[in-house]
């Protein structure tokens, strides 16, 4: 039996910044019981691309499920800490009688910022084929509030299957592997026949191998009833469209937010190292995920991505 793990930082927000930072520093041994060469740490973060036209988004998880490249699997569950109540550990046992959900607003994540799913839990090392996010999905454990009413947030087969991610990885024996979930919310949620439905896009990516656009936004281009946005696509010399499915659909999406001093800025974090053409909207809140919307953007630019940096462009 693995003794269970405390999950430091529960709930606290990591700003995309400071990861770039520790995505460079090694990892540390700690977590459940068992260090050496034959295991290594994972650490799992999830962020956002926001979605317009809600104030939360709340999603329920009551643990992780991982299947290694030999089929093996391996359940980590969210449950209270008997030596701190209130407090959450990470068990591979299931905490039947003391269970505590993470419950999550996923619109609070966006523009660099990640929250902790599993910090430095030791596993065997090896290859893995996938992972899944175990969802709540009794009504009202996942919910999104639209102009202040919240809503039951439906999510299709959420209570058999969870939120799968196929993207192996590998936990390197002796060391450490740090990943960050990307929850697009502006693809996953979907308005139909009056009902919010949850058909989550998820997109992850090595922190170790990941950099960021960010930069402003005149202010000229953000007029009255704007609801800016900032798309990245993959790939230079991109022509932006709206996301429906069809390719070319963008990577992420971020939105544009005004600071303190009334300057608009924006941050596409957590981006694999490459080329990316950007493009700025005023009509983000148009772009329904079911539909093909005639979406007006700005001139395309070509932004090269480098690892473990924040690349600057700014829309004049």
């Amino acid at each position: 039996m693995n003794d269970p793990f405390s999950l430091k930082g529960f709930g606290s927000f990591l700003m995309f910044g400071v990861m770039l930072v520790l995505a460079g520093c090694g990892g540390s041994s700690g977590g459940n019981s068992g260090t050496g060469a034959s295991t290594g740490t994972l650490s799992m973060q999830i962020t956002d691309a926001a979605v317009d036209n809600a104030q939360y988004v709340y999603i329920q998880f009551h643990g992780l499920e991982l299947q290694s490249a030999d089929g093996k699997r391996t359940t980590l569950y969210y449950c209270e800490d008997p030596m701190n109540p209130g407090g959450t550990i990470v068990s591979t046992d299931a905490c039947t009688t003391s269970p505590k959900p993470m419950q999550i607003d996923l619109l609070a994540l966006n523009s660099g910022l990640a929250d902790s799913l599993l910090d430095s839990f030791t596993l065997p090392s090896g290859d893995y084929s996938w992972l899944r996010l175990m969802v709540d999905t009794n009504p009202m454990e996942s919910y999104i509030v639209v102009g202040g009413t919240p809503y039951d947030l439906t999510i299709p087969s959420g209570a058999e299957t969870g939120l799968k991610v196929n993207r192996g990885f590998d936990v390197p024996a002796g060391g450490s592997a740090n990943f960050t979930i990307d929850f697009d919310l502006r693809k996953s949620v979907h308005l139909a026949n009056g009902k919010y439905m949850l058909r989550p896009t998820l997109r992850m990516v090595d922190n170790t191998m990941v950099g960021a656009i960010a930069g402003t936004v005149a202010q000229s281009l953000v007029p009255g009833g704007c609801t800016p946005a900032v798309y990245v696509f993959a790939g230079s010399g991109v022509t932006p469209d709206d996301i429906d499915g069809i390719a070319p659909d963008p990577v992420t999406t971020a939105n544009v937010t005004q600071d303190n001093n009334g300057i608009y800025r924006y941050n596409a974090a957590f981006l694999e190292a490459g080329s990316y053409t950007i493009a700025y909207t005023c009509q983000a809140a148009l772009d329904d995920p079911d539909t093909n919307d005639a979406l007006t953007f700005s001139v395309p630019a070509t932004v090269a991505v480098t690892a473990n940096r924040i690349t600057t462009y700014n829309f004049q």
